[in-house]
Order: structure tokens, then sequence, then C-alpha cells
């Protein structure tokens, strides 16, 4: 009998109201088992004050942000001079053997989690767009795991698969996320020697960069189908709920916590529905 375990997370949470109106809805009326918690994000007193209550098995992470927003910290190697952070992922990849960035993001992540500590438990970190996943940071959030006893990192190892609908490969968003799969497999090799060596634990597979922006309930079935092994599987998704009539990429992601269907179908895949909190 195999042990597979399915993990739907929603990133961003505490960047805005319409996330967090995402998340308790995603919680309270769908399947929704996790969320990335933004410590500098907009709406975070909103989030840990009015959402969290609501959503007491909800398991949160550590969104670990140094793309987007104002710092915690003074780290002037990534913000500008009001502290808004003004670097994009190619700085930090050329920059990330830099000592004094190293420290500046180390500080920066140590602040982040903190502040999340002082309100709620985390169960596991990962960061906005992948940043911890080079794996000079990588080494710093293991590092900060240990030391904080969060037992799971993220990890971002996405099996290549193909979702039957051609026109999801017809834009340019498709061929870039390739891209993105293939970096972020090659950093996965790397980080997974680091997650043993911090003793730490991780998820084998995730499902949500070959879709960037095009995520649907389609892509996460697709996803799972070929994995028979034992395994855990996030699926990554960054859901809004507008107070408006608004439809775009993000209202289509909160409709995969609400699509029954598609919870019945992960189900009959042989996965179980949880996240990294009960996993513990």
């Amino acid at each position: 009998m195999t042990n597979k375990k399915f993990i739907l997370n929603a990133d961003d949470f505490g960047l805005n109201i319409s996330n967090n109106k995402a998340v308790l809805e995603g919680y309270t009326n769908g399947f929704l088992t996790s969320a990335s918690l933004c410590a500098n994000g907009q709406a975070y007193e909103n989030a840990v004050h009015d959402i969290l209550p609501d959503c007491p098995n909800l398991g949160i992470a550590a969104h670990l942000n140094i793309m987007e927003g104002k710092a915690l910290t003074n780290c002037p190697l990534l913000t500008d001079s009001n502290g808004y952070f003004n670097k994009n992922y190619a700085y930090l990849i050329l920059k990330k053997n830099n000592k004094y960035l190293l420290q500046q993001i180390e500080n920066e992540f140590r602040a982040q989690i903190e502040k999340i500590k002082n309100n709620t438990e985390i169960d596991h970190l990962d960061s906005h767009v992948h940043t911890h996943a080079i794996p000079e940071f990588f080494e710093i959030t293991c590092k900060l795991a240990q030391e904080y006893e969060i037992k799971f990192v993220r990890t971002q190892f996405e099996e290549l698969y193909f979702i039957p609908r051609f026109e999801k490969h017809l834009t340019i968003k498709y061929p870039i996320n390739m891209l993105k799969i293939a970096l972020l497999q090659d950093y996965t090799k790397a980080n997974r020697r680091t997650i043993d060596k911090y003793q730490l634990k991780t998820n084998d597979f995730i499902i949500g960069v070959g879709y960037t922006g095009m995520m649907d309930s389609d892509a996460i079935e697709y996803g799972l189908k070929p994995l028979n092994e034992d395994c855990i599987v996030e699926a990554l998704i960054h859901p809004k709920k507008y107070d408006n009539s608004t439809k775009d990429s993000h209202t289509r992601e909160f409709g995969i916590t609400q699509d029954i269907t598609l919870k019945d179908t992960i189900s009959r895949l042989g996965f179980e529905i949880t996240n990294y909190k009960n996993l513990k």
C-alpha cells in the first residue's frame, strides 16, 4: 500500500486582502490545507488577526520575501534608499557569493521568521519567487529552520508532464516556465544534500512551476497522475478572491480550492490531503 501525501498551498498569504480572502474561503469551504505567510505583506495584520483565528488547522509557512515590499531590516544590497526590495532574480544569482549580501539575507530571513513565530506556529519555510532555492540562500534557510525547529523546507523538483490542451502551450509563459523547471530541478539536487546535512525534511515533488500563471484543476490532476511511489507532493497556487467581478489567473487558482471533483480525483489517485503540520 502506497503512502502518498498531497498538500494544497496558497502562496502570498498576507500580501493583500484579496489573497487573505482566498485563503479563508479556500480553507473553510474548500480543501486548501496550507498557506505561506509574508511577514512584510501589506495585509499581514489582517492575516494573523482576522483570518488565522478562523483557520485553526491551516498549515503555515514563512514565505521568505526579498523580492517585493518593504524590508524588515536594513539590507541596502537588496533595497532602494527607502528600504523597498528592488532586485531581480538574475541579480541574486550573480551576487549569490557576496558575503555581505548573504549576511543581509540571513538577517532579513531571521526577522521575518521571528515576526511570524510571534503570531503563529510555522511548519515549513519557502519563499516568494523561489529565491530560497538558490543553493547559497538555501543553506541559510536550512540553518534557520534548524535553529527555529522548523522541520520542513520546500524544494522545487517538478516532474515534466503535459496537459492535453494545446492552448496552454502556445503562450510565451510555457517555454519560460520550462526554463524555470530546469533551473529549479538542478538547484533541488544540491539542496536535498543540504536538507540531509541539517537533518530536515522536504517535499518530494512540487506542482505549480511548469504551468505558472496557467494553473487550474487539470494542472494538478495531470501533475499527480505519473506519481505512483510513496511521496509528499505540494501544489502551490496564488489564489485571490476579489470584491468585484474581476477574473484572472488568480481567481482561476482560487477555483482550484473549491473543485470537489478535483478533490475526489486526488483521493482516487491514492493521495491523502494533508499539510506539513500534520506530517511532523
